[in-house]
């Protein structure tokens, strides 16, 4: 079913070589924390011992340090009014962030979450991650974006593909052992994809976690998702959620 639901996102054209096969898995909870039930997901990380998460909707949006047990805000820092917040990542001892429709990137100082400077790029702004020394930009369309994360100047795109078919709306991002995980907006699967081809590798269907999570609406989707490389935990949660899950991976094949 959910190759099926992959299909139909996925743009008209047919592959010109045999695909790559495509491992399948399913997932079971180790724990479940709180989460704030107001926060509108869209990026998520760990570092340091606590989950980073942006948020949000205009004049709502914020980059935040939340305490992994209550799901409740350490620090905290809003973003203009005017700026529609999506994904974010860190890198050193900065976090960047992109916006949605505005072209406007920030940059906070990991320590204190207090702004260091903004920068602009072209096109929509979804995810982002690092991977090596490239920050990566998801913008809804098939193409992961790569730039120089210091003066974000674009070095190149890889275009996602499943089954050899470009696949749009790739969402938050997250770096796990050298593949990007990418959200697919508005369905229930995060796609682990190779950075250097842009070919799926797998698919992780997260069926009944949102119902679980008791999120309601159209807008309620799954999207966020942060690795904890020290302990290997692997974390997600959902627009509007009131939890955020440890999840493991299951039933591969």
């Amino acid at each position: 079913m959910f190759f099926l639901a992959l299909a139909l996102l996925a743009e008209p054209g047919a592959a010109t070589t045999a695909p790559p096969p495509v491992e399948r898995c399913g997932y079971r909870i180790v724990q479940s924390y709180p989460h704030d039930t107001t926060s509108f997901t869209q990026g998520l990380f760990w570092h340091d011992g606590h989950i980073y998460e942006a948020t949000g909707q205009y004049g709502k949006s914020r980059v935040a340090r939340l305490d992994l047990r209550t799901g409740k805000a350490l620090s905290e820092t809003r973003l203009p009014a005017d700026q529609f917040g999506e994904g974010i990542t860190r890198w050193g001892d900065q976090i960047i962030g992109v916006t949605w429709q505005g072209g406007v990137g920030n940059r906070w100082s990991i320590e204190d979450l207090k702004p260091t400077g903004t920068f602009s790029y072209d096109g929509e702004g979804w995810g982002v991650t690092m991977v090596g020394d490239d920050l990566v930009l998801s913008d809804g369309t098939p193409d992961l974006r790569f730039f120089d994360p210091a003066t974000m100047t674009e070095r190149k795109r890889v275009t996602v593909r499943f089954a050899g078919r470009p696949i749009p709306m790739l969402n938050e991002l997250e770096t796990i052992d050298g593949q990007v995980w990418a959200n697919v907006w508005m369905t229930d699967f995060i796609v682990r994809i190779d950075p250097a081809t842009g070919n799926i590798a797998s698919l992780l269907d997260l069926s009944g976690l949102k119902a679980d999570a008791g999120a309601r609406g159209t807008d309620s989707v799954l999207n966020g998702i942060a690795w904890d490389a020290e302990k290997k935990r692997l974390f997600v949660t959902g627009k509007y959620w009131a939890k955020l899950y440890e999840i493991a991976l299951a039933d591969c094949g």
